[in-house]
Parts: structure tokens; C-alpha cells; sequence
């Protein structure tokens, strides 16, 4: 259990779970020399936009997510190296919120985000979603005022595939949470407890799931998971990144599928190659590049490229949707 690093709350009943790990975010940053200076690094982390039709694609340099971008994810380099989101192999200095006994947040100390959360399972456990569903429903629900809530596949971007986990970051800082009303979109049902809809006009096709009864969006995020599992027919789990929010007393799940880990401009040598691993937030519009080089030298052909590669093409997509 992580009960050694859970911090003491002043006024538990009072505040709500956002002021808590808000809370959380401001003591680590004066106790944690890491957190300290990555979190005070994304001052001067550069940004650049690039326009599409009708949305936009940010690139941000963030040297200090070369760990997770870099990260070994195959079978014997996960068994080879100890779990760091074991309770066992935190740092002495992190600290955590508990949450609902399942749970603990805690900082990021790679930060994207200006205020980024790691939330993982208390038991070494597989990445997994679809077991797990609700608890993105409930921690999206609970940290409504302030946070969106994402999941990331184990061959999705997870540099933790062996242990559970969701990652929290401030509403609308990718452009999918402000974007997503404009977004053509394409409805497949619409009722007074469930809209489903899907787009494939936003370079990475994705399906959303709007519904204020957690009943019927869990029913459909599983039509969803499925579909997608059968037409990828793999032996694990069905490649994808999740983001949900919960806003107008409603939540809004988005599921983008996946059809690689990494692009081939990951795997080039020398100038050709491009070091990003898309994961929730490169596919919701914020692609990292730990390298000054890549950040200088991507174009808006490559960013088209790349995000075309990991997702699902055209015949794919449509299978999934057929099957919803």
C-alpha cells in the first residue's frame, strides 16, 4: 500500500479533489528538486503552431520527456527494470493523494502539462481499460472543475504498460478540448442519454461518446472496445488512447484507435529521423519532441504523416464503425 506517502489534507471534506492535488502540485515543487525544475522548465519550453482546415496541431520542445519518449517498452526490457509506479520504487520525496482506496495521484514530474498527474492503480497491474472504464468516468467526474483525465494503451504510449495508470492535465490545453465543437463531426446516434459520433476530418479519426448516465456511456465506450478488437484482432489489448472530461453534467469520451506504437520517421537514422511516440496528448493536438533538432525541422507534411501513420486508416475505421 502507498499509506507512507499519502499526505495529510488540512480540510479533506471541504475541498474538492482538484484544490487537493493542486495542493499536492504547489508542496512537491518546493520539496522535489526534480519536479522544481521541470515544472519551472516549461516556462521556456518552445511552441510552435501549425494551421489545418479548420484546426490546428501544436509542437512543443520539452527536453525532459526523453525518458517516455525514448522508453523501452518490449516484454523483456519491462521485466528487466523495476516498476516505477510501485509504491516501493517512488522516490523518498513523492508524495500522493488517495483515491477511493484504489488510487493515489500523483505529480508528474515530466510535466507537458503546467499542472500533469500520474494516477496509478495502489496494485501492480496490467494496463488495461476496459475493467477500468469507470474509474476514468469517476476521476473525470471528480476533477471536473479543473482537469481532463487520459489513458494511453500499453502499445499506445504508456511507458508503463505493467502497472495500471491515468495521467491528469489542466482543461483546454489540448486543442481537441476547445476544438471539438467545430469539428465536423458525424453522428451515429443521438438520444437524450447518449450521442455517439466519430470524425474523420481531424488527421487521426476518433469517436465520441457524450451522456450524463454513467450506465449508458460504459455500455457504449464497450461496443466501441470491442468493435475495435475485432477488427484489429490482437491478442492483447485493442491499440488506443482515451481522453475524458466531464462538463454540463455530462461526460465526453473521446477513443481514437490505434494502428501503430511509433511511426517509421521514429525508427530512421540520422537526419531522417524524428523522435515523437504519439500518445493521448499528441493525438489530442500537443506532439512532443524532446530534441531541439526535431522541433526546428518538423513540417506540417511530416505531422500529417505521422499521425496518419499511428491511427487507423480509411477501410479500418470504417470496419469499427460499421461494428458500432
Amino acid at each position: 500500500m502507498y499509506k507512507d506517502k499519502l499526505i495529510n489534507n488540512k480540510n479533506p471534506q471541504t475541498e474538492t479533489l482538484s484544490s487537493q492535488i493542486k495542493n499536492l502540485l504547489d508542496s512537491q515543487i518546493v520539496d522535489w528538486e526534480l519536479a522544481k525544475n521541470n515544472y519551472k522548465g516549461l516556462e521556456s519550453v518552445k511552441v510552435k503552431d501549425f494551421s489545418f482546415d479548420g484546426f490546428s496541431i501544436k509542437i512543443q520542445f520539452n527536453p525532459s520527456r526523453i525518458i517516455s519518449t525514448s522508453a523501452k517498452v518490449d516484454a523483456k526490457s519491462i521485466q528487466e527494470r523495476k516498476c516505477f509506479l510501485c509504491k516501493e520504487n517512488l522516490p523518498k520525496v513523492q508524495t500522493g493523494i488517495d483515491y477511493k482506496n484504489e488510487y493515489i495521484i500523483l505529480v508528474n514530474p515530466f510535466p507537458i502539462f503546467p499542472e500533469h498527474f500520474t494516477i496509478p492503480k495502489v496494485d501492480h497491474k496490467p494496463q488495461r481499460i476496459k475493467e477500468n472504464f469507470e474509474d476514468i468516468l469517476d476521476l473525470s467526474k471528480d476533477l471536473q472543475d479543473r482537469y481532463a483525465v487520459f489513458y494511453n494503451g500499453p502499445k499506445c504510449g504508456a511507458s508503463a504498460p505493467d502497472h495500471m495508470h491515468f495521467q491528469a492535465g489542466i482543461k483546454n490545453f489540448m486543442p481537441v478540448d476547445y476544438e471539438f465543437e467545430s469539428i465536423q463531426k458525424i453522428t451515429l446516434s443521438n438520444s437524450d442519454n447518449l450521442r455517439i459520433s466519430y470524425t474523420e476530418n481531424y488527421l487521426r479519426n476518433f469517436i465520441s461518446l457524450e451522456s450524463p448516465d454513467k450506465y449508458q456511456i460504459t455500455k457504449a465506450f464497450n461496443k466501441v472496445y470491442d468493435s475495435i478488437e475485432q477488427v484489429e484482432a490482437k491478442d492483447d489489448e485493442p491499440m488506443m488512447n482515451v481522453v475524458a472530461s466531464y462538463q454540463n453534467d455530462e461526460w465526453r469520451i473521446i477513443v481514437f484507435p490505434r494502428e501503430k506504437h511509433r511511426p517509421s520517421h521514429y525508427f530512421e537514422e540520422g537526419e531522417k529521423q524524428i523522435l515523437l511516440s504519439p500518445a493521448s496528448v499528441d493525438l489530442g493536438g500537443v506532439c512532443i519532441t524532446p530534441r531541439e533538432d526535431d522541433f526546428n525541422k518538423i513540417t506540417k507534411r511530416d505531422i500529417k504523416d505521422i499521425l496518419t501513420q499511428v491511427g487507423v486508416g480509411k477501410e479500418k475505421f470504417d470496419k469499427i464503425i460499421s461494428g458500432i
